[in-house]
């Protein structure tokens, strides 16, 4: 077997209108396909991502709180390549978005920086 590329994350937000606009609005998403689920209560939006991938949001009538910022097990933070780390940390800051400070990768001498979606999930921003 080997494998070939990611093809999808899938994330559960708390709030399904706020994570779609901040997905699809803020961040500019392209939405692939939006499906309300009706015996699960439950909406699921396909959104490409830049280099192929897809990013899933879904929706659920009650779903637990992440047990720990960020150090939970599981899906520590998503990271997205950006041409200049500077220059998209003030877009976002421009928007009412919290961005932390600039830090420069050890191991690769590249900048980055993180900031949240609404459910508090960790992104990061990677200079490329």
């Amino acid at each position: 077997m080997q494998l070939k590329a990611i093809h999808h994350v899938a994330l559960i937000c708390g709030d399904y209108a706020r994570s779609r606009a901040f997905y699809v609005d803020l961040l500019g998403l392209r939405v692939i396909a939006e499906t309300l689920r009706d015996e699960r209560q439950s909406w699921k939006l396909d959104l490409a991502l830049p280099e192929g991938g897809q990013l899933e949001l879904f929706s659920f009538p009650t779903p637990p709180d992440r047990p720990s910022h960020p150090e939970a097990k599981g899906l520590r933070h998503l990271a997205f390549t950006v041409e200049d780390v500077a220059a998209a940390k003030d877009w976002l800051e421009a928007r009412g978005v919290t961005v932390e400070p600039i830090r420069t990768d050890a191991l690769t001498g590249r900048r980055f920086t993180f900031f949240a979606d609404p459910d508090g999930l960790p992104l990061e921003l990677y200079e490329g």
